[in-house]
């Protein structure tokens, strides 16, 4: 388990209610940022402080791994410089019975806290800018909870989150669906295939199966068994080409789909297949995928494929876009 610090004072009321923490990828300049890269590195169980108006009021628990996620609309104008795109990390949140000000106990908990990236200035206790989703110190939560009480049982439940990965990304499938069908500017033929494609249907499947002979993860090639699958997320797909192109599909069991879409698995351009070191092999064991090498750790588990044939140069760059916002590294 991992302890984690959130300084959210602009979107903490939206956050807070809607059961989630939202970031861009990058900053406004395109640099990268450890507090954002740190939303990819929460997992399920992990628990966070939340701090805003100078004050910690909230502690959550992550109950599923960020994906990518639109900037909420309810920030309405708050992060106008910030992308569209970005990572949402469900957390289910509860209050503390009374807030805890850093300021107040700063010589307590200074030694605490972090020397790279630290969520508060250690001079003063306010909150450092820029600062957003920063990794703690298991003492440092610790120091910050036992002035306080908040309701342990439900925090550990953490069952009324309704912002998983499945409820999300069907949202927002059903949005853009609605944009598309409203969408003048594609004839009638265009747009009812890209819509059949958001479920692996139609041109779009027929277009994959030009490509793909079988699911690279189990080696299946009865069709009846297989699900056309997108490689960069149909509701991410900038056009209604990309939608449509089977260079950005693979033929996948309904098990691997399920893996492949929520990123626990992705593939080399050569083929070989990578396997998040964060998914559970013994869960993997019981869905029958104990023949992949699993080989060492590292960015991801590098195992040989089923069907370890390279892809085609066309769709290296969809495999790229998956490696990069879909796989959970």
């Amino acid at each position: 388990m991992q302890f984690w610090w959130v300084n959210h004072n602009q979107t903490a009321r939206q956050e807070v209610e809607g059961q989630y923490l939202w970031s861009p990828k990058t900053e406004s300049n395109g640099a990268r940022s450890e507090f954002y890269k740190n939303m990819r590195r929460a997992s399920p169980g992990d628990l966070v402080l939340s701090y805003s108006g100078q004050a910690v009021r909230y502690v959550g628990r992550v109950t599923d791994f960020a994906f990518t996620a639109p900037k909420p609309a309810e920030f309405g104008t708050t992060g106008s410089n910030w992308s569209d795109e970005g990572w949402l990390l469900p957390v289910f949140w509860v209050q503390l019975a009374r807030p805890v000000s850093p300021k107040a106990m700063i010589d307590v908990i200074r030694p605490l806290l972090p020397r790279r990236y630290s969520p508060l200035n250690p001079g003063n206790g306010a909150g450092n800018q820029k600062a957003y989703l920063a990794e703690i110190a298991q003492d440092l939560f610790d120091t910050i909870t036992a002035v306080t009480t908040f309701d342990a049982v439900t925090l550990h439940r953490a069952g009324a989150n309704s912002l998983s990965f499945e409820v999300v990304n069907d949202l927002l499938e059903d949005t853009v669906e609605q944009r598309i069908a409203s969408d003048l500017t594609l004839d009638d033929t265009v747009r009812r295939s890209v819509i059949q494609a958001r479920r692996g249907q139609g041109k779009f499947r027929a277009n994959v199966e030009a490509m793909e002979r079988c699911c690279r993860l189990t080696g299946v090639s009865n069709p009846a068994l297989l699900i056309a699958s997108h490689i960069k997320p149909w509701r991410l797909c900038a056009s209604a080409q990309e939608r449509l192109d089977g260079a950005n599909g693979l033929l996948l069991t309904p098990d691997a789909d399920l893996l492949f879409d929520r990123g626990f698995i992705s593939f080399h351009d050569d083929g070989e297949v990578l396997v998040s070191p964060r998914v559970d092999r013994e869960d993997l064991r019981r869905l029958g995928l104990d023949h992949l090498n699993w080989g060492q750790p590292g960015f991801g588990d590098v195992g040989a494929s089923w069907n370890a044939n390279a892809f085609a140069s066309a769709q290296t760059r969809y495999m790229a876009d998956h490696r990069a916002n879909v796989f959970v590294a």
